[in-house]
Order: structure tokens, then C-alpha cells, then sequence
């Protein structure tokens, strides 16, 4: 027969024994549905009950009292488990003509995924080059998934708005027309040539009350698409602009269309000149007129990846030009540059800044989506294609991206401060 001490002994270890804890395992599982389907599910701690005890301590003798022989047993809080967000990635087939395109818009975007998972599966859905197909294609991809990344082209954009399909949270990857009403479900994120010709005329014409720019392109699509964006900008702001267009012959802007344009400049004096023109017209240019007017363009005066830089030709021709680009293509300390891998390159070519760009776009695609996905309404991000800024849902959907200004300096794009 115990006596009492030592049966006080036996009641404590007992206690002691059900007050061990009990650890269950978290559940992780990785999958892939197919050769473009990537998933990650997490499942949360399996329900666990632990059984009350009616054990009772019979009470302590005076030499125990004031200290407690086991702490109160608690139940582990129980995760619910959450329901993975499905993301549709809606991009044309390799099989067509913008194959490169899209895959370098894939792989950005599952890059971004590989870093910040999450509860999200990607599931990738490609289509026709056609409005027809790219609408199927979206109409597919609302069916059974919760947010949609896509089009990546206007055609498609602007199908998708036209049919009134945007009944899911959507971000476009390329501009509508601008004649098209969009949808409160609808947020364009795509890189756009006559948003950094605004955010150019913003930037070198606000505040001032009179300075006269000249708006210089050839008969290029994007080129007169820029150059009318940017005249617009500045005539908002109540200054003077001329629309220049110049004839290319064999590849080369013509010869006499220089020497006109130089023959204006000396007459009209304007301050600025902003040139919706590639790297080789604008050195056509500088060479034709000369460099002693300020000129400003967009990235597309950029010829280079970040890396390519590093044993790139100076452009001489080029020096004291100002343009925007992305801090993916200026800026490798950059905190959200830093974060995302390079996208794999053949060593023995060179690198397509178009394509960099793409791949960028890729990356700030996956993160806007991911912050949709967790309910993020009103957000800004420092993205790998610039400052971002976004408000989504509440019929109030915005979408605003700034660029880093940079300068050619001994022939070569540099950062500069923002401005």
C-alpha cells in the first residue's frame, strides 16, 4: 500500500505524461498536373481533440502548497483548410507566330510563382492567334479557374472587353483600344509605349508655361502610336508641339528628311525634341541635325540587356539622351531585380532587350495576381518593370506603372534618380 507521499508522487508523473505535447505534421504536397500545369497545395494540421481527464489531485500537505504540479491541458489551434486560388495563364500557342513571346512571358511568371507559391496553382491555357481563339480561349479559362492572367495581345484584350466575357478578375497583359469600355473585373498591366511617352511629357513639361517641343517618328505603328501620345500629354498641359514623321528609304530614315528637319529646328527653336525612334534611327538623327537640342525618348532607345551592356559598343552619338526604361533592364541592385533569376540565355547570342522586357512583365504579372489572390485591393509594388501602383475591385480599377529615367553617358544607358 503506497503511502501518501509516494501516491502524490505516482499522480504527478501521470499528469506529467498527459501533459506531454502532441506535434502533428504539416502536410505539404507538390504536383504537377501536366507538362504546363504547375500546383501547390498546403494542407493545415490534421483536427486533433484531446480527451478531458477526470483525474483529481487529492489535496497537498501543507509543505506543498503554493506551487502547481501541472499546467491546465490546451487543444492546439486548429488551421481550417483553405481551398488552393486557381490562376489561369492565358497565352498564344507555341505552335504560332509568337512562340518567343510566350515564353518568355511563362517563364517570368513562373519564376515569380517558384519564389512566392503560396496556396496558388498556375494553370497554363494556350490559344489561337486569332480574337476568335484568344475569346474560347478566355472563356475556358474563366470556367475553371478563379483569377485569369491574359491576353497578351490588344486583338485579344479587346475581344474579351467587346463580348462583355470579363466576369472573373482578370489582368490583361496588353492594352485594350482605347475606344473600348472596360470592365471593373479588367486591369491592363501591359508595357505601353504611349504610357512612357506621357510619363515623359509629364515629367520634362510640368509646370512650365512655354516651351515649344517637336514629336519626331517614322511611319511605324508604335513609333506614330508614341509620338501622338506624347503631343497629346503636352498639349494638355497648354504647350506647343509639331508631329514630325520621317521617310525611311532601304532600312535608313532619308537623307532629305534630315536636312529639312534640321532646317526647322534652326527656325522654330523648339526645346525638346522627343523621338519615337529605335537606338540606330535616333544615332541617324543626332548625326543628321546634331545633339544641341534636349532629347528625350522611351525604352526602346535602349538596344541592350543589362548584361549585354557590359561588352556593347558605346554609343557616342547618343550621349546626353534621356529615355525610360525598366529597373530590370538599368538597375541589378535593385532589391526586386535581385530576387528573380535571369532568364536562360544561348551564350552564343545576344541577348533580345525586347524579350528581357517580357520576362519582366512576367514576374509583376504573378506578383499583382498573387496580391488579388489574397484580397489586396489597394496596393503598390516596386516591380521588376517599374513602380506599380494598383487598385482593383468597387467598380474603381486602376492601374498606374512609373519607369526609371536613365541617360546615355560616354555611350552607355545609366540609371538615374527618379524625377
Amino acid at each position: 500500500m503506497l503511502g501518501h507521499w509516494a501516491r502524490r508522487v505516482v499522480l504527478a508523473g501521470l499528469i506529467s505524461g498527459l501533459c506531454a505535447p502532441v506535434w502533428a505534421n504539416a502536410m505539404f504536397d507538390g504536383e504537377v498536373a501536366n507538362s504546363v500545369t504547375a500546383q501547390m497545395q498546403f494542407r493545415s494540421l490534421d483536427g486533433m481533440q484531446l480527451a478531458q481527464t477526470d483525474l483529481t489531485l487529492e489535496a497537498l500537505s501543507d509543505e506543498f502548497v503554493g506551487g502547481a504540479i501541472a499546467e491546465p491541458i490546451e487543444a492546439p489551434v486548429v488551421m481550417p483548410i483553405t481551398p488552393p486560388t486557381k490562376i489561369a495563364l492565358l497565352l498564344p500557342s507555341r505552335s504560332e507566330g509568337l512562340s518567343q513571346v510566350s515564353d518568355a512571358v511563362r517563364a517570368g511568371f513562373m519564376a515569380a510563382w517558384q519564389h512566392e507559391r503560396a496556396n496558388i496553382v498556375v494553370n497554363l491555357i494556350e490559344t489561337g492567334d486569332t480574337p476568335e481563339d484568344v475569346l474560347a480561349g478566355y472563356q475556358n479559362a474563366v470556367a475553371g479557374n478563379d483569377i485569369v492572367v491574359g491576353p497578351l495581345t490588344r486583338s485579344g484584350v479587346t475581344a474579351i472587353v467587346q463580348n462583355r466575357a470579363v466576369v472573373k478578375p482578370t489582368i490583361a497583359l496588353a492594352q485594350p483600344d482605347a475606344t473600348e469600355a472596360t470592365s471593373s473585373n479588367l486591369l491592363a498591366m501591359g508595357l505601353s509605349v504611349e504610357d512612357e511617352a506621357r510619363q515623359i511629357a509629364a515629367s520634362v513639361g510640368g509646370g512650365r508655361t512655354a516651351m515649344k517641343a517637336f514629336a519626331i517618328s517614322t511611319n511605324v505603328s508604335w513609333q506614330r502610336r508614341a509620338a501622338a501620345a506624347f503631343a497629346s500629354a503636352w498639349r494638355g498641359m497648354g504647350l506647343q508641339v509639331e508631329t514630325i514623321e520621317l521617310a525611311m528609304t532601304s532600312g535608313f530614315i532619308n537623307p532629305n528628311g534630315l536636312l529639312d528637319l534640321r532646317n526647322r529646328i534652326q527656325t522654330a527653336r523648339p526645346v525638346v525634341l522627343f523621338v519615337a525612334l529605335d537606338a540606330a534611327q535616333t544615332v541617324q538623327l543626332r548625326v543628321g541635325v546634331g545633339g544641341e537640342v534636349s532629347t528625350y525618348g522611351i525604352s526602346q532607345l535602349n538596344p541592350h540587356s543589362l548584361a549585354d551592356w557590359m561588352v556593347a559598343t558605346p554609343l557616342l552619338d547618343l550621349e546626353g539622351v534621356r529615355l525610360l526604361d525598366m529597373p530590370w533592364q538599368l538597375q541589378a541592385d535593385h532589391a526586386a531585380v535581385m530576387t528573380y533569376p535571369r532568364l536562360p540565355q544561348n551564350p552564343d547570342q545576344r541577348r533580345s532587350p525586347d524579350i528581357e522586357r517580357l520576362y519582366a512583365l512576367g514576374i509583376d504579372a504573378y506578383r499583382v495576381a498573387h496580391n488579388i489572390a489574397i484580397r489586396q485591393t489597394d496596393f503598390d509594388l516596386d516591380g521588376v518593370t517599374g513602380k506599380l501602383s494598383i487598385r482593383f475591385g468597387s467598380n474603381a480599377t486602376r492601374f498606374k506603372r512609373v519607369m526609371q529615367p536613365a541617360v546615355y553617358r560616354q555611350g552607355v544607358v545609366q540609371p538615374l534618380e527618379n524625377q
